[in-house]
């Protein structure tokens, strides 16, 4: 990365924070936080079932559920980093990490569907403010090689938040404590949300980075409805039997999408701070990195989403059942700490090679499953293979697609990124479950949901070969 200021960034310059004076741990505390985030996007993967028998949610009510945190997260991320920098980074945190709390507690008691959406959305909005300022502050606090550990350890908490959601969230829906069912699957983030609040309470810097970078509210709103258009009709069209207004509502996204391009260059031109900066945009290996982790991450989510359903409402399986065959994600974390570790000459390809493998294991997992039988040892390894994949492609593709951001840009560069893994996330939850749900309708047979689940193994692993030509793309992409 380039090292220095703008000039218009040297004049606030003694306005930067000093590290923290016990770094670890902050390290600690800010890592929690990522991780409780990070829990939320899987653990509720295994209690869906037990929401839908329990609130009579229908499919869609259910993506929602799934999809209204990450859509919330996805929209308003790069604004979240946007607040860290004008207010500081660790008084955002504190902030979303308040919210996030009080939301889980509003989510482990909702009466009805509409109201768990609508808190859904709310604790991926705290959520968003929250994460994009664990970034900065490791950047802030660390340097050389203290940067990189504190990395590699932020990558495996990710990981370790995606292979305990699953197994977690399958323990406590089974425990049905007390009778509450899936709700402790929020409520379990609200003891350690207030325990971080009173620990961290003196831990973070305060003070404002840069007041100069405003809130690009225009292209905010122009986003928000760019994507609402978008991810709404392919959440409701399958339930609804697409209507017109479905695929109006698509066409219209395109369009708004379009209007958002022309709304970012006209803040830029009048000497504003666009949303997604056009500098950031143009670094070498940021847009092919971003494409196929997006496509990565749809591929993922789209494979797991349809996974969970047949476990549970076709083979039977209970919630902690499916949960602890989702452990096979353990994989991603021990790859995505290790990758480096392998030859350097492989480096260049690994992520190429990567997608490629995913493409085969989603393909292979759903034609293992597909005439219904249980998950045994040959398809437990090839979700071991998938998940080791997956981590061997993710770290490899974000280092390249930050590498030639510069350092003043780094809180963007990086804000970009992560919205278009949530963006991945979406698309993936709502393209390929809509497929999955539009080939089964529980109650099913396993032999029927296994089709439909073999059907979106192999549209989801063309997508992850898609993802291969872009990573290949950033093969010359060195690291700075």
């Amino acid at each position: 990365m380039k090292i220095g200021l703008r000039p218009s960034q040297i004049a606030h310059a003694e306005r930067v924070p000093a590290p923290s004076r016990r770094p670890f741990l902050l390290l600690a505390v800010i890592l929690a936080g990522e991780f409780m985030a990070s829990l939320d996007v899987t653990i509720v993967n295994v209690a869906t079932a037990t929401i839908q028998n329990d609130l009579h949610a229908s499919g869609a009510a259910l993506q929602l559920i799934v999809a209204g945190f990450v859509i919330a997260y996805a929209v308003f991320l790069i604004t979240g980093a946007r607040l860290g920098q004008r207010h500081g980074y660790g008084r955002a945190f504190q902030f979303g990490l308040a919210g996030f709390t009080v939301f889980s507690l509003a989510c482990g008691l909702a009466p009805d569907t509409g109201s768990l959406i609508g808190f859904r959305f709310a604790q991926g909005l705290s959520a968003a403010v929250m994460v994009p300022q664990v970034i900065s502050l490791i950047q802030q606090t660390f340097t050389g090689a203290s940067r990189l550990r504190a990395l590699g350890i932020y990558t495996a908490v990710i990981a370790a938040a995606t292979v305990i959601g699953q197994g977690l969230g399958g323990l406590l829906v089974s425990a049905d404590i007390a009778g509450s069912g899936w709700r402790p699957a929020f409520l379990v983030n609200v003891p350690i949300g207030v325990g971080l609040l009173i620990v961290g309470r003196r831990l973070f810097p305060a003070g404002a980075v840069n007041r100069e970078r405003e809130l690009d509210l225009r292209g905010l709103l122009v986003l928000a409805v760019a994507i609402g258009l978008f991810v709404v009709p392919l959440v409701l069209g399958h339930e609804l039997g697409w209507p017109a207004w479905t695929w109006a509502s698509l066409l219209a996204s395109v369009l708004a999408f379009a209007l958002f391009v022309q709304v970012e260059r006209r803040v830029a031109k009048e000497g504003g701070s666009p949303l997604i900066s056009f500098r950031v945009l143009r670094s070498p290996g940021l847009v092919p990195a971003s494409t196929a982790l997006f496509l990565q991450w749809a591929s993922f989510s789209g494979l797991t989403f349809a996974l969970a359903l047949h476990m549970q409402d076709a083979l039977g399986y209970s919630a902690l059942t499916s949960g602890l065959v989702s452990l096979f994600t353990i994989g991603f974390g021990v790859a995505a700490l290790t990758w480096h570790r392998l030859p350097r000459r492989l480096h260049r390809l690994l992520p190429t090679w990567g997608l490629v493998v995913i493409a085969l294991t989603d393909a292979g997992t759903g034609l293992l499953l597909r005439d219904g039988h249980g998950v045994g040892v040959a398809t437990m390894v090839v979700l071991v293979l998938l998940a080791m994949a997956s981590g061997c492609t993710y770290g490899p593709l974000f280092n390249r697609g930050l590498s030639h951001v510069d350092t003043a840009d780094a809180a963007d560069g990086s804000g970009v990124l992560i919205t278009i893994i949530q963006l991945g996330q979406v698309v993936g939850i709502s393209l390929p479950g809509t497929l999955f749900l539009s080939r089964v309708s529980f109650p099913a047979s396993a032999v029927t949901s296994g089709h439909a689940l073999a059907v979106t193994g192999i549209a989801v692993a063309g997508a992850a070969l898609v993802g291969a030509g872009f990573a290949h793309r950033t093969r010359r992409v060195v690291p700075n």
